[in-house]
């Protein structure tokens, strides 16, 4: 086997052996999963507070809360990229849906719920309060059901805020003041006037609650679940490993708490959507995660320091509350607004050297073309030209690799069956002439850290989500729907489930494509002499079709661009260098070999 021949194969089944483990470990369909029983138990509001201050036990607050939130009247949420509502009992937000974005690409379908109340499967929700100090009792501060009046405002909206006030009835009347933006900002400014005749001590809090565990696409290479910052250190924590955290406070709940000093946010994070506790940046605050398994409650807490309230006196804390969409240009604006690396929030992954950059092209891309289809391929182009410096000293290499061919054979001829000796001479044959066997491999080594960027970016964000291109492609993030088994839709009967195992055998037009756009890119070069070899680089191009067929739209349109820009590439750096591929000779020898291996047998 000659050294050109060993690192084609080289590259080739190592590109195949990466994308394999890919393929397994990370499969682009997943299985619906169950849903998973509410635990309709506390609401977890307790849990907020501070160690060292008494706690009600979470179990004694069952019903109390769901029932006080079914029965509470609410404030509606009305702006341009939300709606719900916030309920007087507790005076939570926790009924919020995104206008802009529906559940499936039916534009009749549900839009997307972000935040649900107590009761209802998944709850899901923000709550706000004031935990106890000194002689205070849990009675006499805001929590999880207490009754708040409307003091001014009727519908939260942008340039609408609402406030919200409660009398304990001992001299301390508290105020909650929302406003949002026209994205997915709310501000949160709660108040304590001291009207008593004796100092108060007590500490603000805010807190992001989930009932059991929420449904989530379980791949290794996505996290949901807790992320934060903390004095920009990020930390992600997935569902399944807060049950296991360290064992903190009085209720013996796993947590993790780190004491912020100036900058950070806490929340949840699903693939494409988030909530997001964000204290006013510069101020220390207490960021905890925990898991509470008496409710199975999964929760996120900003603690902020206690405050002492002198009589006649008022004291007021504002934070920030994000819920909705993680849209990589809005998570941008609130970045350069102050919030403190809020960008990392996506999930960039390993690659995140090459995934920021990647998405930050084809965002712009996108502003400019209108189609994410069109801007991959044009983002293909530009990392063709980046690469075109390597590409051309490989491309070149092997060209001038099949003009010392001959002498490569005589070499072999000489040297007989001694090993050592042609080695040596080959050595000195490639010094000689300046050429790098090596250098074949690097285009395609260079693409599997390209690829796997890429991947991630179309997985991941959700400017990919429900991005048509053309035709039948209207979800980039989405396989192929077309299908080789109903003739792309020419016949009446249906496909295998997505979820299916025999979703394999249907193959659409994209993939189909790319398994051609790789064999012709195989014809190029001679088949090797050697059968394994020549079974091997036949069987590639179809195996790479069948394996790829279920992965993202986005992802296959790259590989094939890239494949038909690799082609030419090669195609004209090795006419440039003296040697013609002969393509059809090259596919016409392949027919011959399989007629003749026919024929053996």
């Amino acid at each position: 086997m000659d050294d050109q021949n060993k690192n084609l194969i080289l590259a080739t089944v190592l590109s195949f052996v990466v994308l394999m483990g890919w393929f397994f470990l990370f499969p682009p369909q997943e299985t619906p999963q169950t849903e998973t029983p509410v635990a309709e138990q506390s609401d977890g509001s307790t849990a907020a507070v501070p160690p060292g201050v008494e706690s009600p036990v979470a179990s004694q607050r069952v019903d109390a809360a769901a029932e006080a939130v079914a029965d509470s009247a609410r404030i509606e949420i009305d702006t341009p990229s939300l709606t719900g509502s916030i309920s007087l009992a507790g005076g939570r937000i926790d009924d919020l849906s995104l206008r802009n974005y529906r559940e499936t690409l039916d534009p009749t379908s549900p839009l997307v719920n972000l935040l649900s109340p107590v009761g209802k499967p998944q709850a899901y929700y923000a709550l706000y309060g004031w935990a106890p100090g000194g002689e205070l009792g849990f009675d006499q501060v805001p929590g999880a059901t207490t009754p708040w009046t409307v003091e001014s405002g009727e519908t939260l909206a942008p340039g609408s805020p609402v406030t919200l006030a409660w009398d304990n009835g001992a001299g301390m009347i508290f105020r909650r003041t929302f406003s949002v933006d026209d994205k997915f900002m709310f501000t949160v400014t709660q108040s304590v006037e001291n009207a008593s005749d004796s100092a108060q001590r007590l500490a603000p809090y805010g807190l992001v609650a989930r009932h059991g565990e929420p449904q989530t696409k379980k791949f290794f290479i996505l996290h949901e679940g807790v992320v934060r910052m903390s004095d920009g250190a990020l930390e992600e924590i997935k569902y399944a490993k807060m049950p296991d955290l360290e064992t903190v406070g009085r209720e013996g709940a796993p947590a993790s708490v780190i004491d912020v000093t100036d900058r950070g946010w806490i929340g949840f994070t699903d693939k494409y959507w988030m909530t997001t506790l964000i204290p006013t940046q510069g101020d220390a605050f207490t960021s905890v995660a925990k898991y509470i398994p008496s409710a199975d409650i999964y929760q996120t807490e900003a603690r902020l320091p206690t405050v002492t309230v002198e009589p006649g006196q008022t004291q007021e804390v504002t934070t920030q509350l994000f819920a909705g969409a993680k849209e990589w240009e809005t998570i941008r604006d609130y970045q350069r607004g102050g919030v403190d690396r809020f960008l990392d929030s996506i999930d960039w992954g390993w690659f995140f050297f090459l995934t920021k950059p990647i998405f930050w092209i084809l965002h712009h891309l996108h502003a400019i073309i209108g189609n994410m289809g069109w801007s991959i391929i044009v983002l293909t182009f530009i990392l063709k030209v980046l690469l075109f410096p390597l590409a051309y000293k490989s491309y070149a290499s092997m060209a001038k690799m099949k003009e010392l061919q001959p002498e490569m054979e005589k070499i072999k001829e000489k040297a007989g069956d001694d090993r050592m000796k042609m080695q040596q001479e080959m050595m000195a044959l490639y010094k000689k002439e300046k050429v790098n066997p090596a250098a074949g491999c690097l285009p395609i080594l260079m693409q599997i850290p390209i690829f796997f960027s890429l991947y991630k970016v179309i997985f991941v964000t959700l400017e990919l989500r429900h991005a048509p291109w053309l035709g039948w492609i209207r979800d980039l993030s989405a396989p192929d729907p077309s299908s080789i088994l109903n003739l792309f839709g020419l016949m009446p009967w249906g496909t295998p489930d997505p979820a299916s195992f025999f979703a394999i055998l249907s193959l659409g037009i994209l993939p189909i494509l790319l398994g051609i756009s790789m064999w012709l890119q195989q014809k190029l070069n001679p088949a090797p002499a050697d059968p394994t070899q020549q079974m091997i680089f036949a069987w590639m191009p179809w195996v790479f079709m069948f394996m790829l067929g279920n992965f993202a739209s986005g992802l296959v349109l790259y590989w094939i661009t890239n494949n038909t820009l690799t082609f030419i590439q090669q195609y004209t750096i090795m006419r440039r260098h003296g040697y013609k591929p002969d393509i059809f000779g090259n596919i016409k020898a392949g027919f011959k070999w399989r007629k003749k291996k026919k024929d053996a047998e």
